[in-house]
């Protein structure tokens, strides 16, 4: 019998090899349920035997990135796991062998020369099917969620804190713990510039601490004093974008430092230059146009639930599946914190949440109609918990787009609660959320809003019955083709 530990440490061993071994192996990371790997050769993967290894939920390609659904829980102490086998993976060294005969030679040689063509062919195959799927689009995308998925973590936290600090100061309770929650959840927000510019320089090729030195410009109150386009700017003004952007700017500098500065003085004159340079273009152009975009994020936002709220609430709720499912979702992750940066919550997480509900319900009227297949209730069963708490993967890979059409009544679902959500907020009773990476029924801590809590939860829980009720009763009645229904 296996401990969780060695569970845990057998199921990297097995991934290990088919992701090409620990020299194909070039960056390690994990969000809430995937493994994503960075391959130097993706060729080398098995992306077959990937996806039928126990315990792997799923698999997201995207160029030379391997997402491995793995699950909440199980993949933090996966990759912890997968880190310590490449920590000790030794180095390959030549070891001697006989020479081989002439005869032996020559059908080596022939053997080398056919599994070289196959091999060739394997590759250019995937190559080309690498190439059509590598956008411009998705390749921008991943690299803002590689920027922002680190931070979701302390986001979560603060926005816990901030939101029991919030209930304690309403109640009126424990009047001298209040100031230093509201320090403990507030701080890292109000410095959270910083670690966007070191996470973009360190993603982009530059030096992750230069990039948050100038990021860091965005927050200091100094900035106050200097007078860009004719007004004094504002310590914060641009917020997350301007802090991405001001990275982005001294990751440019600097490379352009390093191919012309000669080698006796790079290590004085790059830094110098790259915050010189980079700091005066974000304090003179690029804080003043983020603060522009902040601001018109925010009034779309916000303009787009109060004029075509349940609209809207379909749209947003309907479509958030399939971008769970490409891995696009981190993405969103600049808005949702530019929304709560300038309005203490972001009203898109709520209605996007909705789609959690939908696959919910799916899943439901799967376990109900298919009683005799009991693998697949044995999974839903594992995976039910995870999804009440809005942690979809489980259940998508291994529930509804096996299944195919549960996939898409469980958008109709997600799409019917963001309706319910939307509806609300075009009556003006906005739902929004403290902090991102929770969802179902783990966002009610992180619930804000402008008509008091106990509304703003009532109408969040209106909703997820919502999308539990349609995703369930479509895929009932319309999940399920005749053969399917014949084999139940």
């Amino acid at each position: 019998m296996h401990t969780p530990d060695s569970s845990h440490r057998t199921l990297a061993a097995a991934l290990l090899p088919l992701v090409g071994g620990p020299a194909n192996v070039a960056s390690v990371a994990h969000c809430m349920t995937r493994l994503r790997l960075g391959l130097a050769d993706p060729s080398r993967a098995d992306e077959e035997a990937l996806r039928a290894a126990p315990g792997v939920l799923g698999l997201v390609v995207d160029g030379g990135s391997y997402q491995v659904v793995l699950g909440p829980g199980v993949v933090t102490k996966v990759t912890a796991e997968f880190e310590t086998l490449l920590d000790g993976s030794p180095s390959p060294s030549p070891s001697p062998s006989p020479s081989p005969s002439p005869r032996e030679n020559q059908n080596q040689s022939q053997g080398r020369s056919t599994a070289d063509e196959l091999a060739l062919r394997g590759s250019e195959l995937r190559e080309s099917r690498r190439r059509r799927n590598a956008t411009p689009l998705k390749s921008v995308l991943r690299r803002l969620a590689a920027v922002f998925v680190p931070l979701i973590p302390a986001l979560v936290g603060c926005g816990i804190l901030a939101g029991l600090n919030g209930l304690l100061l309403n109640a009126g309770w424990l009047p001298g713990l209040t100031p230093a929650l509201a320090a403990v959840a507030s701080a890292f927000m109000a410095l959270i510039a910083v670690f966007v510019g070191y996470n973009t320089a360190k993603e982009f090729g530059g030096t992750p601490v230069l990039g948050g030195a100038v990021a860091a410009i965005v927050v200091y109150p100094g900035v106050a004093k200097v007078t860009a386009f004719g007004v004094h700017l504002s310590p914060g003004q641009g917020g997350v974008l301007g802090a991405l952007a001001a990275a982005l700017l001294a990751t440019y500098v600097e490379r352009q430092c390093r191919g012309r500065v000669p080698e006796t003085v790079d290590m004085l004159l790059t830094p110098t230059l790259t915050v010189l340079v980079a700091g005066l273009g974000t304090l003179y152009g690029l804080m003043y146009a983020a603060g522009a975009v902040s601001t018109a994020i925010g009034t779309a936002a916000n303009w787009l639930l109060a004029t075509t709220g349940p609209f809207a609430g379909l749209v947003l709720g309907g479509l958030f599946l399939p971008l769970v499912m490409l891995g696009l979702h981190q993405a969103l992750i600049p808005l949702h914190t530019t929304l709560i940066e300038q309005q203490g919550y972001t009203v898109l997480l709520p209605v996007l949440a909705m789609a959690g509900a939908g696959q919910v319900g799916a899943a439901v009227a799967v376990y109900v109609r298919l009683r005799h297949d009991v693998s697949l209730r044995t999974t839903i069963r594992s995976a039910l918990p995870a999804g009440l708490l809005g942690v979809g993967e489980p259940l998508i890979y291994g529930v509804s787009l096996p299944l195919g059409r549960p996939f898409l009544t469980a958008c109709a679902g997600g799409a019917a609660g963001g309706a319910f959500v939307g509806f609300f907020a075009m009556l003006g009773d906005k739902v929004g959320a403290t902090a991102i990476g929770p969802s179902g029924w783990a966002l009610f801590p992180l619930l804000a809003g402008n008509r008091g809590l106990g509304a703003t939860a009532a109408i969040y829980g209106g909703g997820l019955l919502t999308g539990y009720a349609v995703g369930f009763a479509a895929t009932y009645v319309f999940g399920f083709t005749d053969r399917v229904r014949k084999a139940a």
